[in-house]
C-alpha cells in the first residue's frame, strides 16, 4: 500500500511555482490577466446590449410592417365599400315603408339581405355612426338642416336623413343628420 503522506521534501509553495521573469498578475481560471479579463467582460456586455437593441428593433419592425399591412387590407376595401353603401341605404329605405300584407314575403326578403349586408360589413369593421339624440360632432357629423325645437338642446341631432359610416377608426361617410338650434 503506497503511503500518501507528503514529506516536507514534496510541499511546493505557490511561490516556487511561478517561474522567474513572469508577470504576477492575480489571473482567473482560464489564466486571463484581470485586465484583460475586464477588457472581455466589457466586450460581452458590449455585444449583448448590441443583440438586444438589434431583436428589439428588429421586433419593432416585425409590428410595424404587421400594422401597416393589416391597415393596407382593412382599407384596400374601402371604395367598394363606399359604393355598397348607397344599396344599403336602398334598403333601409325599403324597409322604412309601411308593412302591406300583399308584399309581407318580398319584405322578408329584403330584411334577410339587409341583415346579411350589415353582418358582412360589421365583419370587415365597418360599423354605422350613432345619430340620433347624440350633440353634433362635425367630425362624423354633416348638418344639413337646421330646426327649431324646444324638445332638444341647441347642437343636439333630432333626426337622421342619411345613415354614417366608420370603417374601424376611419370615416368612411358622414352621417346627414338635422340638427336643434334655439329660437
Amino acid at each position: 500500500m503506497p503511503d500518501h503522506s507528503m514529506d516536507s521534501q514534496d510541499t511546493v509553495t505557490q511561490e516556487d511555482d511561478q517561474p522567474q521573469g513572469r508577470d504576477t498578475t492575480p489571473a482567473d481560471a482560464s489564466g486571463q490577466p484581470d485586465g484583460e479579463l475586464d477588457v472581455l467582460r466589457k466586450e460581452k456586455d458590449a455585444l449583448q446590449d448590441r443583440l438586444l437593441r438589434a431583436a428589439a428593433d428588429f421586433d419593432n419592425y416585425r409590428k410595424r410592417i404587421e400594422r401597416e399591412r393589416r391597415d393596407l387590407v382593412d382599407y384596400a376595401a374601402t371604395d367598394i365599400i363606399a359604393e355598397v353603401l348607397p344599396i344599403l341605404d336602398d334598403l333601409e329605405l325599403a324597409l322604412s315603408q309601411p308593412d302591406v300584407p300583399e308584399v309581407a314575403a318580398y319584405r322578408q326578403g329584403v330584411e334577410l339581405v339587409h341583415r346579411k349586408m350589415m353582418d358582412l360589413l360589421k365583419k370587415r369593421g365597418v360599423t354605422p355612426i350613432l345619430a340620433a339624440g347624440e350633440s353634433f360632432d362635425p367630425n362624423v357629423h354633416e348638418a344639413v338642416v337646421h330646426e327649431v325645437s324646444e324638445e332638444h338642446a341647441e347642437g343636439t341631432v333630432t333626426g337622421e336623413l342619411r345613415r354614417g359610416y366608420m370603417l374601424r377608426d376611419r370615416l368612411l361617410r358622414p352621417a346627414m343628420v338635422k340638427v336643434a338650434k334655439s329660437s
